[in-house]
């Protein structure tokens, strides 16, 4: 084996030794600073070339006045790197704790602001994170305001409906038991009347309970818009007539549709009630179908005068109806809840927009396969 050979078995043999103990050193520091870590790692690339020249000069290879050359200069370098990791790891930390402060306010009020300064790419990129993080957790915070402001709201509309048909209801039975009902067939045909719409307002809570909780029932099939609007105008009609509203569907294209007929027809039957009873009399209520770039788009355009643009978000709203001039005697503001929920469960999407004279609420659905 030639001297050159020799020296570089001697060299890692002494420089494997010290990596094992460093790497010893490291599992048992892993719990400490980070400071600690980048020590023990500059202090073992200065130890293992020690340890390997001293392996050297043991095997004779250098002579005591190389080796105290060598020594020396090791040593300066040991210095340099344990300064110089002792520096970085500091500088490290600090930002590592600036961030964990930063990261506290998640549980005061939320809101998470990057430390200033430099870091490094991995602390920068969590900074990022963490960022997207917090505005995540503030729209999440948002919605659930909103969600909490809709629910009282339609408690408080509830109770309110329910109050009013249910006294009603009283008051008749009474006069009936009573023998004081001017006209019991009268009274009779009002109750049935009331009952009713009763039935309707716990159909449409029980409808939007299976929404919200995901267990809406659908059985799609390949039908006609065509076919499916048709016979919502034709449903509509009688209540449109007592409106004096105007119903018009001459822009519908026949275009197939993978749908729950059932749940689609009570998507078009709200919409066109929530239009006839908000277009004035002698107004129109307009349906058309057509082909887009993002699939089928069923729209119902209305004379209602418009929706003001802060209210437009909040039209879909579960409770929401509105301001009291263009609230209906009946119904809790369920409608179009109903509506977006049944659209959402067939993978579409519900929006509403104002247009001259009205608002257009338009369903897009995506077409049917083939």
């Amino acid at each position: 084996m030639n001297d050159t050979l020799l020296i570089a078995v001697y060299a890692f043999v002494g420089a494997a030794a010290t990596g094992l103990a460093g790497a010893g050193a490291l599992r048992l520091l892993r719990r400490r600073s980070l400071t600690a870590s980048l020590a023990v790692v500059a202090a073992v690339g200065v130890v293992a070339m020690l340890a390997g020249t001293l392996a050297v000069a043991w095997a004779m290879f250098l002579s005591p006045h190389d080796l105290t050359v060598v020594t020396t200069v090791v040593a300066m370098a040991a210095v340099v790197s344990l300064a110089t990791a002792l520096l970085l790891g500091r500088r490290v930390v600090a930002r590592s704790r600036e961030l964990a402060v930063a990261a506290r306010s998640f549980g005061d009020n939320g809101d998470f602001a990057a430390p200033d300064g430099p870091a490094t790419a991995e602390l920068d990129a969590l900074s990022r994170e963490l960022a997207a993080t917090s505005a995540r957790l503030a729209e999440s915070r948002d919605r659930e305001r909103a969600l909490e402001t809709s629910r009282r709201e339609l408690v408080a509309w509830i109770s309110h409906d329910l109050r009013t048909p249910l006294a009603g209801l009283r008051a008749m039975s009474e006069a009936l038991e009573d023998g004081v009902a001017a006209d019991p067939p009268r009274y009779l045909r009002q109750m049935r009347t009331e009952v009713e719409r009763l039935n309707a307002m716990v159909g449409d809570l029980f409808e939007l309970s299976r929404i919200h909780a995901g267990t809406l029932p659908l059985t799609p099939s390949r039908i006609s818009l065509y076919d499916l609007i048709g016979d919502a105008l034709a449903g509509a009609d009688p209540l449109a007539r007592e409106h004096g509203v105007r119903l018009v569907g001459d822009h519908v294209d026949a275009v197939p549709v993978e749908v729950d007929g059932k749940e689609m027809s009570r998507v078009l039957g709200n919409l066109l009630v929530n239009a006839i009873r908000r277009t004035p009399a002698d107004g129109t209520v307009a349906v058309s179908a057509e082909r887009s770039s993002e699939g089928v788009v069923l729209s119902v355009s209305d004379g209602c005068g418009g929706i003001p643009e802060e209210d437009l978000p909040r039209v879909f709203d579960t409770g929401w109806r509105g301001t009291h001039a263009r609230t209906p005697p009946a119904g809790a503001g369920l409608g179009l809840a109903i509506v977006r929920g049944i659209v959402e469960a067939h993978q579409g999407r519900a929006t509403v927009r104002n247009i001259p004279g009205g608002c257009r609420f338009e369903v897009t659905l995506p077409p049917a396969p083939g």
